[in-house]
This record gives C-alpha cells, sequence and structure tokens, in this order.
C-alpha cells in the first residue's frame, strides 16, 4: 500500500508498469547469476527499489529496498539530501550532488551510474532513473524513480533493460518538446506558454499530456501547410546561417 499521494498517483502510472517489469528482470538475472551473492549483500528482490522527492516539502522518500542498500532497516532514517550524498562513494560524491540538485530544482529527468557505500562501508554499484511527477495542471511537482542494485547482477543485460527505460522517457519528453515547438511558432509564444496551453487543454479533457501531444503531431502531420507557411519555412531555413550571429530575443 502507498505512503503518500505521490506514491498513489504514480502507482497507476507508466512508471509503476515499468517498476514491475524492471523488479521482475532483475530477479532473474539475480538468480542465474554465476556467483552467489554473499549473505550481506541484497537478495534478488531488493535489488530494485523506488524513491520519490517532493519539491515544495523537500522530502525525499526510500522503499524498503532502497533503505537495505544504504545498510538501514526500513523506517529506521528519515532520508535527507546530507544523509543521501554522505552514503555516495568519494570518488562519485561530487557528481552526484549536481543531479541531487537538479532534482530539487525540478530538472529534466535523468539515469546516473555511481557507487554508494552503506552503513557497513559494503561498496554497492547502483544505476539511478528519476522521471516529473506532474500535479492536475502539468506543473512539476517532485520526481519519482529507481535504484538498481547491480553488484552481483549481470551488468551488459541489466544495462539494455536500464537503457530501454529511459529512452522510453526520452520518446515521451520528445513528443512533448515536439508539440511545444509547433505552438511556439505557430502563435508566436514562448516555450513556457505553449507548455501551459497543451497543459490547460490536458486537464480541460482530461487526456493525458503525452498522449494529447503525440495525437495533435499526427494531426498535424496529417493537414500539412499551404504553400504560403511552406516557402516561408522553405526560405528561413535555407537563410538561417545568415542570422546566427544577430543576438538572440
Amino acid at each position: 500500500m502507498c505512503r503518500t499521494s505521490l506514491q498513489c498517483n504514480l502507482s497507476t502510472g507508466q512508471w509503476a508498469i515499468q517498476a514491475r517489469r524492471l523488479r521482475v528482470r532483475v530477479t532473474l538475472l539475480a538468480m542465474t547469476a554465476r556467483a552467489r551473492p554473499p549473505t550481506d549483500f541484497p537478495t534478488p528482490l531488493e535489488r530494485v527499489g523506488g524513491f520519490s522527492y517532493r519539491t515544495d516539502s523537500d522530502q525525499w522518500e526510500w522503499s524498503d529496498a532502497v533503505a537495505r542498500m544504504h545498510g538501514y532497516e526500513p523506517g529506521a532514517v528519515t532520508p535527507t539530501t546530507e544523509l543521501i550524498l554522505t552514503h555516495k562513494h568519494d570518488e562519485d560524491r561530487l557528481a552526484v550532488a549536481e543531479i541531487v540538485e537538479r532534482v530539487r530544482r525540478g530538472a529534466a529527468p535523468f539515469s546516473s551510474r555511481h557507487r554508494i557505500v552503506d552503513t557497513a562501508g559494503h561498496t554497492h554499484h547502483v544505476v539511478v532513473v528519476g522521471e516529473h511527477v506532474h500535479d492536475d495542471d502539468g506543473q512539476v511537482i517532485g520526481t519519482t524513480g529507481f535504484y538498481i542494485d547491480i553488484s552481483e547482477v549481470l551488468e551488459s543485460d541489466l544495462q539494455q533493460t536500464v537503457n530501454e527505460v529511459v529512452a522510453t522517457i526520452e520518446v515521451h519528453r520528445a513528443v512533448i518538446n515536439q508539440a511545444i515547438g509547433v505552438i511556439m511558432w505557430t502563435y508566436g509564444v514562448s516555450a513556457e506558454r505553449a507548455f501551459d496551453v497543451l497543459a490547460w487543454r490536458s486537464k480541460d479533457t482530461n487526456t493525458k499530456l503525452r498522449e494529447l501531444a503525440r495525437q495533435f503531431l499526427d494531426d498535424i502531420k496529417a493537414a500539412p501547410p499551404g504553400d504560403s507557411a511552406r516557402a516561408k519555412v522553405d526560405h528561413l531555413l535555407l537563410t538561417a546561417h545568415t542570422r546566427t550571429d544577430l543576438p538572440h530575443g
């Protein structure tokens, strides 16, 4: 049962489906690995765990599996930014600190492969994947994602799975960004205002943002611009190099 509204909202979304797929795949990989993992390393079912971060309250949450990756019993500690960075390997801490700061600012989805050191001093190689969580108005309210402990797993197969998940994120973002670009060009508005238009239509029609963007693009492709609009785009494309030194507005 989910512990917060953030986790409850996500449980019916795409990430919950990806979580189940990843957990099954990683479990199978761990069970078929040649080397038997040491008793003080996570069991196969504990190699994948979730995390969430709420921007408004600056609050992190770990699943039980992620807590154990760091050497804690579930519920024993409340994760904070400081605690998270304390467990990063010395050689990885600076790079991870930059990622954590971007998460706190609500920046783009991310993936990272680095090392953490648990309370017993054991080093774990982990892959961390994060994605935005939006409210009903399309505003970013936090980040959610997964830790995957790859210390004792067949890394090549697991990395392929992670790459597939990250690629899915990028496809969704690309579709939304393309739709934003069309609206920007059509109405002469900024990227922020174009996103506001999409978010408004998403909320007003109770349609997922990426599905609305995808359908919008499909419809645009099915109704190409007229000759005058195409001629303008042709001219701007063929002469863009002559204006690259002009100041940006």
